[in-house]
């Protein structure tokens, strides 16, 4: 798939079939994933693939909008090394960087995927590393449900001209 039509047509999706996500294909989202940009190329990026079930449903009451993960079937979970990258918003938008490189991989394999959040809301970060048992330096940024479609969502033009500016605001 070329890019631009991977950045153009990739919907956030939040209902799947149930089918599994095959080994492959998440290799190759979990590679895509490690090619991001990140401030210094400290790459802090860590990631945990969950599918065992009774972990994904336990994450839907820590986080309401997560609700699609039981039939998803897996998730990503993308945490930053503070270690690695002790600024925090570096740390933050380096792992943002690589969130949005697996979701275009995931599109481009055919496959949906959403992104929900988690930093920088204390109570999800915080029950979110107790249920995954989180180093105290690995912070939860966030996690994309990912799996077979069982939707198929409308492209709608989102460029809006007044929002560029040139030189100054």
């Amino acid at each position: 798939m070329d890019v631009f039509e991977a950045i153009f047509n990739r919907r956030s999706i939040r209902k799947y079939t149930g089918e599994p996500v095959n080994e492959e294909a998440l290799q190759t989202i979990l590679r895509a994933g490690s090619y991001a940009p990140s401030a210094m190329n400290r790459q802090p990026w860590h990631f945990i693939v969950i599918r065992n079930p009774q972990t994904l449903q336990a994450i839907t009451k820590l986080q309401p909008y997560t609700q699609m993960l039981p039939q998803a079937g897996c998730c990503i979970v993308v945490c930053g090394d503070k270690t690695r990258q002790p600024l925090a918003g570096f740390l933050a938008e380096d792992c943002s960087a690589a969130i949005q490189n697996m979701l275009l991989a995931t599109h481009a394999l055919g496959l949906g995927a959403v992104w929900c959040g988690v930093y920088p809301i204390s109570p999800f970060v915080k029950s979110l590393s107790k249920l995954l048992q989180l180093p105290a330096h690995i912070l939860p940024i966030g996690l994309i449900a990912l799996g077979q479609p069982a939707e198929q969502r409308s492209v709608s033009e989102r460029f809006n001209p007044d929002k560029v500016h040139h030189e100054t605001w």
